[in-house]
């Protein structure tokens, strides 16, 4: 059995590379996403809603960060094009949203494919006896399902 750099299987650092790569993707566009969010709210709730989107794209461009590292600390090269973004992620490109409810639900359905990818980044890392890539999921899933909450409570009626 082969190792990289860091002692882990070499087979096994792939998959975590693909994996993170496709969360790497996601995070990109949805860090665009919100971007477009922030620019474009209009309404009654502009303020709230304005501020909440520019502290959420700059948590995200710092996961952005994270992830590469993590690619590359495995042995593997990060996605860097728009092209290979939109080629891998899941999440789609958001134009022109500009009502709050439909941005946050926006929001809330990123958040959802997100943590079906940290999970499953989660479990296979766990297989590979991965601490630091276990970790990094384990803190982004423990960060985003307190936002879900969050999120969901501005929705409610």
């Amino acid at each position: 059995m082969k190792k990289n750099i860091i002692g882990l299987d070499k087979n096994g650092a792939a998959q975590l590379i693909e994996k993170l790569n496709d969360l790497l993707s996601n995070y990109e566009i949805f860090y665009q996403n919100t971007r477009g969010f922030h620019w474009n709210i209009k309404g009654p709730k502009f303020f709230e809603l304005h501020a909440k989107f520019e502290e959420l794209y700059t948590d995200l461009q710092v996961k952005i960060d994270e992830i590469a590292e993590r690619v590359l600390t495995l042995g593997g090269t990060p996605i860097h094009t728009f092209a290979g973004y939109l080629e891998v992620s899941e999440i789609k490109a958001v134009e022109n949203a500009t009502d709050g409810n439909t941005c946050v639900q926006h929001v809330l359905d990123a958040f959802a494919i997100l943590l079906k990818k940290e999970r499953e980044i989660l479990e296979l890392s766990a297989e590979l006896d991965d601490e630091g890539t276990n970790a990094q999921a384990s803190d982004y899933i423990r960060e985003k399902e307190k936002l879900v909450w969050m999120y969901n409570a501005f929705l409610s009626k």
